[in-house]
């Protein structure tokens, strides 16, 4: 019985299913791309790690400064120049829309889990987004550059090149909703702070350096009846020498010396450390991640995050996919077309997320729900992408 049991076990990893490949084959099609990236977050989270320091506070600032600025645009566009033309950009339409029905679906979402779990008081909003708003762009393109290095990755010769153009088209699109929507949803309560610790601390400083505010600070008599602004000595400068002030002035505050190196413009020209920069940038990002913002959020909240962002909304894309596949809104006979869609309601919270938390105050509850998201998304992305590769192939 056991020998039975054994030969039938391994005639059903061993077989070949609907796509030619067998059971042990799709899996590891779906897993060594996780691995991979994994295995490089782990190197950028232990170079950040305190007990290595290497990629220190501000190296990391540094790095993802070069990453979101230089290489993952160079990649982005260089990418959809080999492949986009007028004709794709009107056939590619429901990708940017995908992006947008992805926002809403997992919102909706959000707030359901939300309504259920009842987050501490500032974070219901904050609850509604991290569930919300996934990855599209750096994950998704370093899935994709891992699974098509691999020559019998199934979806041909031209995988890398179609998968980053599809990917990098949605992007824009993504960008918009992080700079709107995300900003918008992650104020602070009124008249309040995320820092409830500290929530009666004043927001500002006043500098009592100016020389008018040390007058108005004085005695009456010393008050000056009008404000006098320093007017410069040369106020009809010709308009030359204002865009050289202008450019020098960004060329010093933006520390180009320090990026522009002949290493680094053979790396953004050839757009090949993109993919290594981004997963250490992130693996860097998340060292912080189980500090006190888990705590501020809850263990409850921090569980209902993981489960509605990685378990509920992918089987709602997956229907929104296959209900436009049906429709005839997708270009027939493309499988990459529909496995970049399905990854866009796949991903782990978008790590740009954390940057607009940053901005709002709720950094630290950012970087946590990121830590737990990526790790546990991990395991997620490999059991939804096996899914995902046998309904297509």
């Amino acid at each position: 019985m056991a020998d039975r049991v054994q030969r039938l076990l391994i005639q059903v990893l061993t077989e070949p299913q609907k796509g030619g490949e067998s059971l042990l084959g799709s899996v590891k099609i779906a897993v060594l791309p996780i691995a991979k990236v994994f295995t490089m977050c782990f190197l950028g989270f232990l170079m950040a790690s305190k007990y290595v320091n290497i990629l220190s506070a501000n190296g990391r600032k540094l790095l993802n400064g070069l990453v979101f600025t230089l290489l993952l645009p160079c990649l982005i566009f260089s990418q959809l120049g080999q492949a986009i033309t007028f004709p794709k950009m009107l056939e590619w339409w429901f990708i940017p829309f995908n992006v947008i029905l992805a926002t809403i679906s997992g919102s909706l979402i959000g707030l359901v889990v939300a309504t259920i779990v009842r987050p501490p008081y500032p974070y219901f909003n904050f609850t509604i987004v991290q569930i919300g708003i996934g990855n599209i762009g750096n994950v998704p393109l370093v899935l994709i550059a891992a699974l098509c290095r691999d020559k019998s990755n199934p979806f041909g010769d031209t995988c890398a090149q179609d998968g980053n153009a599809y990917i990098s088209f949605g992007q824009w699109v993504g960008a918009i909703v992080l700079y709107t929507y995300v900003f918008h949803m992650f104020a602070p309560p009124p008249g309040g702070t995320f820092d409830l610790e500290n929530g009666n601390l004043p927001v500002k400083n006043p500098s009592r350096n100016n020389a008018n505010d040390l007058a108005k600070d004085g005695p009456p008599e010393q008050t000056p009846l009008l404000e006098v602004e320093d007017i410069p000595a040369h106020s009809s400068a010709s308009e030359n020498d204002k865009v050289k002030d202008f450019l020098k002035f960004l060329y010093e505050k933006l520390k180009l010396k320090q990026i522009i190196q002949p290493p680094i413009i053979a790396s953004f020209v050839n757009s090949e450390a993109m993919i290594p920069c981004i997963l250490l940038a992130l693996g860097g990002n998340l060292v912080d991640g189980p500090g006190p913002g888990s705590a501020r959020i809850g263990a409850r909240t921090m569980a209902a995050i993981i489960f509605g962002r990685l378990v509920l909304v992918p089987p709602t894309g997956l229907g929104i996919v296959m209900l436009a596949d049906k429709l005839g809104f997708l270009p027939p006979d493309d499988k990459m077309f529909r496995f970049v869609l399905l990854l866009q309601h796949t991903m782990p919270t978008s790590v740009l997320s954390g940057a607009v938390a940053s901005l709002r105050g709720c950094g630290k509850e950012s970087a946590s729900v990121l830590f737990w998201v990526h790790i546990f998304a991990v395991f997620s992305m490999a059991g939804w992408i096996i899914i995902y590769l046998n309904i297509l192939f």
